[in-house]
This record gives C-alpha cells, sequence and structure tokens, in this order.
C-alpha cells in the first residue's frame, strides 16, 4: 500500500512537471509568435453615413528585431491588408531598444510598412523605446505614414464633414502631454459649431491621459502595457511598465472617451509571452 503511494504521489509530480514545461515552452516559443485579431464595434450617435462602417486598424509595440521578425512583419502586412482599413495608426515602439540598427534593415521595415495599404491614411507616434533610434523619422514616412508625434490631422472620406486625429508622443521625452496638445486642443476650441464629427487621440503611455487638463476626444487608442505580457488566472498581469500601471486592460471609460489599449505585437525586455496573446484590433465606426 505505501508503495502504491508513493508510485501515486511521483506520479502526479511527474505530471505537474510536464504540464508546468508545456506552459512554459508555450510561452517562449509558441504565443509570442502568433497575431490575432481582435474587431471592436463603436456605436457614434449622429454619426454621418458616410463614416459608417470607417474601419480603423490599430498597431503597436512590435518591437522589431527581437522577436518580430521579417517573416512576422509579412504575415502581419498581409493580414491588415485583408481587413481592408480606412485608416492604420501604429502607437509606438515599432522598434526594440536593444535592436542593432542598420540601414538594410531599416529599408526592410520602410518598404514593409509602405506594403500597408489603406484607403484614406497611415499614422505614426513613437515610443519610449523609439527613441534610442534616429532612424525612427525615415523609417515612418518612408513607410507611408504620417508622424503624428504632437500634431493633428483631419480626415474626410466623401463629404465635407470631418474625423479630426490627433498624437502624442511618448512620456520618456519629458514634455508634458498639455503642450504636446496644446496646438490640436486649441484647434478644436476654435469650433463654435460644425467641428469634427468625432476625435481621436493616440498616446503610447495609457497613464499619461490621467494628466491631460483637458480631455476633448471621444476614442484614445493607447499601447505600451502588452496587456501584462505575462497574466495568470485570477492573478492577473505580473509585470506592468511604468507609463501602464493604471490603464493595461483592453477598455476603460475615461470622462466622456473610450480608452482602447492594444495587447501589442511583440515581447519587451524578456523573450516570453504567456495568457496575452499578441494582436491587433480593427475597430468600425458605426451609426
Amino acid at each position: 500500500m505505501a508503495k502504491e503511494k508513493h508510485f501515486s504521489f511521483l506520479k502526479l509530480f511527474l505530471i505537474i512537471i510536464l504540464i508546468i514545461g508545456l506552459i512554459i515552452a508555450y510561452g517562449f516559443l509558441i504565443e509570442p509568435k502568433l497575431i490575432t485579431v481582435k474587431e471592436q464595434k463603436i456605436t457614434i450617435n449622429n454619426l454621418p453615413d458616410n463614416f459608417d462602417g470607417f474601419k480603423i486598424v490599430h498597431i503597436s509595440d512590435i518591437h522589431y528585431d527581437r522577436l518580430f521578425d521579417e517573416e512576422s512583419l509579412k504575415k502581419l502586412v498581409k493580414s491588415i491588408n485583408e481587413q481592408k482599413p480606412d485608416i492604420v495608426v501604429l502607437t509606438g515602439d515599432l522598434i526594440d531598444k536593444d535592436t542593432h540598427m542598420t540601414t538594410n534593415m531599416a529599408n526592410k521595415v520602410s518598404k514593409y510598412l509602405n506594403n500597408i495599404s489603406a484607403t484614406t491614411g497611415k499614422y505614426a507616434i513613437n515610443g519610449n523605446n523609439d527613441l534610442n533610434f534616429d532612424e525612427w523619422y525615415n523609417i515612418i514616412t518612408n513607410g507611408g505614414f504620417r508622424d503624428l508625434n504632437n500634431t493633428y490631422d483631419t480626415i474626410y472620406k466623401d463629404g465635407y464633414q470631418s474625423i479630426f486625429i490627433s498624437g502624442a508622443s511618448t512620456i520618456k521625452d519629458k514634455l508634458s502631454i498639455n503642450d504636446k496638445l496644446k496646438t490640436s486642443v486649441d484647434y478644436l476650441n476654435s469650433f463654435q459649431k460644425d467641428g469634427p464629427v468625432y476625435k481621436i487621440l493616440l498616446l503610447h503611455e495609457p497613464d499619461a491621459i490621467d494628466d491631460l487638463t483637458v480631455n476633448p476626444f471621444d476614442l484614445i487608442l493607447a499601447g505600451h502595457s502588452h496587456a501584462g505580457q505575462i497574466r495568470l488566472p485570477i492573478i492577473g498581469p505580473v509585470y506592468l511598465p511604468d507609463g501602464a500601471k493604471k490603464y493595461y486592460e483592453n477598455h476603460y471609460k475615461i470622462e466622456n472617451a473610450d480608452l482602447y489599449i492594444s495587447n501589442g505585437l511583440g515581447v519587451s525586455n524578456f523573450n516570453f509571452r504567456l495568457f496575452s496573446v499578441p494582436s491587433y484590433t480593427l475597430y468600425r465606426l458605426v451609426n
């Protein structure tokens, strides 16, 4: 009887070790290589017909050249183009801080970004990792993206009414978010009526929104949190970076604005993701 109990305990112990080993292998070898698409419908009262069904693809935190390689970028571009987006937005950390950037690599990344198709426009802001690279601006612009750091654009589609989109650079550049968005807020305040029908803000670090004195935006898109990168049942995220300590889940309501945070597509600091599957999001604006 004692031997049978000992054998049963050993068997259980080995099964537990095997399960833990498989989970670790999954976190290192499988989950970081996945690319999934989340779809989110955003209902807007009185949305003009010309913007009904407007599609926004939101990508973030690629951290190119850590685990996210050329093959992954090629796969991402193909997936995005299948969505036929109206605009594509990138909310920072295109490049990983440990990347050894070369001219050839920069040109290659630009080429793939340029292959992303959007009917109306492509926009990008930087992330804290991107600050390490003087090449970021050229990679983005040669890739057909507009640099939206601390500036704005108005988007028209088959009519005179517009959607407003603004961006703020990473908090790591030490400028206040109010200074970064002053031009944008002043522009929005200049309208007594007939202003943009919908107002979008791009951030890298979502916690920065709490420092914004006036929030005229309807939709805020951010990244940086990686949804924790490692999430455990019941416990939730194991690690959250500065700038995403408060806001790190998929969705929050901030005053009258919807804040959506991307899971991100790459990994940062350690080459491991667990129960926080890499993804990008397709938003549909509907009436």
